[in-house]
């Protein structure tokens, strides 16, 4: 004897639960945006904006951990800095981490 069982078709009312998976992972997207990429948005707009606003004998230190005084912006995007008296070294801007001491804008 052959056993077959009968496929019925799924109620109307399955509808609403395809709604009731959605809100969990829409909710799972607005925290991981509210914890990971807004903060690391907000921490990349911050960084730009110190490294545009570097000038000459700025205190800084790399991303290598080389600490030196800036003795010349360039427009390319690199910064010398001057890490011992006398010796100065070529470094792309985007690679200075923190502004250690900043020098005052002159007045005019």
């Amino acid at each position: 004897m052959l056993f077959a069982t009968p496929a019925y078709a799924q109620s109307a009312g399955g509808g609403l639960a395809g709604a009731g998976q959605l809100i969990p992972l829409l909710l799972i997207i607005g925290i991981m945006y509210f914890l990971l990429i807004r903060p690391q948005q907000k921490k990349m707009k911050e960084h730009k904006a110190m490294v545009s606003a570097l000038r000459r004998g700025d205190q800084v230190i790399t991303q290598g951990g080389l600490i030196g005084k800036v003795t010349k912006v360039k427009d390319d995007g690199e910064v010398e800095v001057e890490i011992a008296s006398g010796v100065k070294v070529r470094v792309v801007q985007n690679t200075i981490a923190t502004v250690k001491n900043k020098t005052e804008p002159l007045e005019k």
